[in-house]
């Protein structure tokens, strides 16, 4: 299958082209305080302590990742990855001038999108194979299992939101994966669906907003497709406390998606409404 050049990498490359200016804090939009709580809310894991955010690991992580999902998006003509491409990028990945947590950052996606990930993917069942490989399934990615446990797959780095707090803090944003079938986010994406999850850490609980919209943007590496995906506040999730939780579902069919968090949360924090922007974040997950 002949994948286009443009339409198919579109959405992707659009996502990571402001990143540039994103590491830079922008001003957060204010607006009159509502309230809103909803009771009954499902619990998704979140860490103890915000994690540190380096920005300039977040300004490599934005140069290095538009190039590399745009041309892996464009396959050549049989549909492929370019195996030589992962190659160059792995090298710029293992220059010493890169910083140490972006370079591990990088080669972690150049596995996903190579041989490695496919690996992965067989092993999760979510491609099929001519021949399953029984030792492979150490490979498998390390997902969180329980019967109340969501199954849940990490971006592959936390984020910062630009004046998400009041005093015009910055707040950590971290964003997950989930694969259907199962109940989170909620209302659970089906089989063949990957549920998506950003919370802005520190925040009050997330507020609609028309005008400041958050957006996951993925590409399914098996089957070429692409979608955008607007993340919205669950009325189940962190309604009534917060941290702000943004949420939504895609069908992206089954398979390695690679996808990019990006856009301006909104949330009510000690009293007031603020709108901000987040600096991208990349995942991978395996659907």
């Amino acid at each position: 299958m002949r994948f286009a050049r443009i339409s198919r990498t579109a959405t992707l490359v659009a996502a990571f082209a402001v990143t540039g200016a994103l590491i830079a804090p922008a001003t957060a939009h204010a607006e009159p305080a509502t309230t809103a709580e909803t009771p009954s809310e499902q619990t998704i894991p979140l860490p103890d302590k915000a994690p540190d955010v380096d920005p300039e690991i977040l300004k490599s992580l934005g140069t290095f990742a538009p190039a590399l999902l745009g041309s892996v998006a464009t396959r050549d003509e049989n549909g492929k990855v370019d195996t030589a491409l992962l190659d160059h990028a792995r090298s710029l990945a293992d220059n010493p001038a890169v910083p140490k947590q972006a370079g591990a950052t990088w080669r972690s996606l150049i596995d996903f999108l190579g041989e490695p990930g496919k690996q992965q993917a067989v092993a999760a069942g979510a491609i099929p194979a001519a021949k399953r490989d029984a030792a492979k399934d150490k490979d498998a990615p390390n997902i969180p299992t329980g019967p109340k446990k969501p199954r849940i797959q990490q971006f592959l780095y936390p984020t910062l939101g630009f004046g998400c707090m009041p005093g015009n803090g910055n707040s950590v944003g971290m964003a997950l994966a989930t694969a259907g079938p199962q109940s989170a986010p909620a209302p659970g994406p089906k089989r063949g669906q990957a549920g998506f999850v950003y919370t802005s850490l520190g925040t009050g609980p997330a507020k609609a907003s028309s005008a400041h919209r958050l957006y996951v943007s993925w590409l399914n590496l098996e089957n070429g497709r692409t979608g955008q995906t607007t993340l919205k506040p669950n009325a189940k999730i962190n309604a009534t406390k917060g941290p702000g939780t943004f949420t939504g579902i895609a069908k992206t069919g089954r398979g390695r998606i690679v996808s990019t968090v990006y856009g301006e949360v909104t949330t009510k924090t000690k009293g007031r409404t603020i709108s901000c922007m987040i600096a991208p974040t990349i995942g991978t997950a395996i659907i």
